[in-house]
């Protein structure tokens, strides 16, 4: 049994502690059930589960929401489109968020996926200074996908 002010009072009955817990005007709640003997203590249960869902709501408040962003590249992407998307890539990465870099294989392109890889590698080095490679390029499929996080803060 533990007391409303976190003072030990010893082994008891339970109709006793109940009777403190009632002279206190709190409850008697059973901390641990499984203990032997089992442990409970006064405290107000209203004013317990209030302040517990306090501290959930304000973990879920601090948590970070990372969402993934797609890039779309093509096997025959011109510098600037190419510079476009780079800074596409470094904004969504700045703010945090994940990028998936994908190119689309059509038709005979298939014949190809040397020249995917090259274009990925070129994306990643191009994002080195910002971004690490989380998964390197990958053909799946008719599509070849890569996927960059932030770098990590020291």
């Amino acid at each position: 049994m533990i007391g409303a002010d976190g003072a030990q009072l010893g082994i008891m009955p339970s109709s006793k502690a109940l009777a403190m817990a009632e002279a206190a005007n709190l409850d008697l709640v059973k901390i641990a059930p499984q203990a032997q003997p089992p442990v409970c203590k006064i405290m107000d249960y209203g004013k317990y589960r209030f302040e517990q869902a306090k501290r959930e709501k304000e973990a879920r408040k601090n948590q970070k929401i990372v969402d993934i962003k797609e890039i779309r590249l093509s096997l025959n992407i011109d510098t600037h489109d190419f510079n476009t998307k780079l800074n596409h890539a470094q904004k969504f990465i700045k703010g945090g968020d994940k990028v998936k870099v994908s190119i689309r294989f059509r038709g005979r392109e298939m014949g190809h996926p040397e020249l995917g890889t090259e274009i990925m590698k070129k994306f990643a080095e191009a994002c080195s200074e910002f971004a690490v490679v989380e998964k390197p390029a990958k053909l799946e499929g008719r599509n070849m996908l890569m996927f960059l996080a932030p770098r990590p803060t020291k």
